[in-house]
């Protein structure tokens, strides 16, 4: 999968649980494990899942109690079960509990990151694997970027960097979960390195976007993928002002 994501693995069984780690972690993926339910709900609390990949049998509980309590905490991050037991029955009533997807094991790995990144999609607005934005378009399948058709010549950094704000257009991402989308974890550079991708993959679509800087920096905080259109509609709108840049005082990102 090609988009960074926090994902949350409930399971207790060591094995699965590396190996799932290791395929997830491989394709850029954060994976934060719990070996039961409660931790698993408690986790829930504290981080903002892009997805719940669950056993239905744990030591403590079962899957569907898990399910049942995510969901009495107005919890919506999508839910994949991953189970053995593969009788329609219980795919049914993990399904009708507020589960989005039911994987049987052993499973396929490319089928299920396949079914993942569906699902994230989904949730996230996209359907496709194609993202708008403004003159911009991302194919997330053939990892292609084009601006009024003509191709956007990236790295593969440059283009992973691109896909996450994509993704995640309007909220603001760190450098931290840049660094955790591009490295994984492993031999992290430092913080500043991000600032130079973005500087490269800002000017390569300049060329093509002209003015049109749709990469914003928040400052302090991190980077921001900004709707034009969006940015237009509300410019032009003579009851809302635009505010003035953060004074000069205001310290970059570190």
């Amino acid at each position: 999968m090609a988009s960074e994501m926090r994902i949350l693995l409930v399971e207790d069984d060591t094995t699965v649980c590396k190996n799932l780690q290791d395929t997830l972690q491989a394709e850029g993926m954060i994976c934060d494990v719990a070996t039961t339910g409660q931790d698993g709900v408690e986790l829930s609390k504290i981080y903002d899942y892009d997805l719940v990949l669950l056993d239905m049998m744990l030591p403590d509980t079962t899957g569907y109690d898990v399910i049942k309590r995510l969901r009495a905490n107005n919890n919506t991050t999508p839910i994949c079960i991953i189970s053995a037991r593969g009788e329609s029955d219980q795919k049914i009533k993990g399904l009708g509990l507020g589960a989005d997807d039911y994987v049987t094991k052993p499973f396929n790995k490319d089928e299920l990151l396949a079914r993942l990144q569906a699902i994230v999609r989904r949730s996230q607005g996209h359907s496709s694997s194609v993202i708008k934005n403004g003159k911009m378009t991302i194919n997330m399948k053939e990892k292609i970027v084009t601006i009024e058709g003509k191709a956007v010549n990236l790295t593969p950094k440059e283009y992973s960097i691109l896909e996450l704000l994509a993704l995640r257009k309007g909220a603001t991402l760190t450098k931290e979960m840049f660094l955790n989308h591009l490295y994984g974890g492993i031999d992290e550079p430092e913080l500043k390195i991000i600032d130079v991708f973005i500087c490269k993959l800002r000017r390569k679509l300049a060329r093509l976007l002209g003015d049109e800087n749709c990469i914003e920096t928040v400052w302090g905080r991190g980077y921001i993928l900004r709707d034009p259109s969006i940015h237009e509609e509300i410019l032009a709108d003579e009851n809302i002002l635009e505010f003035p840049k953060a004074a000069p005082h205001v310290l970059p990102l570190g």
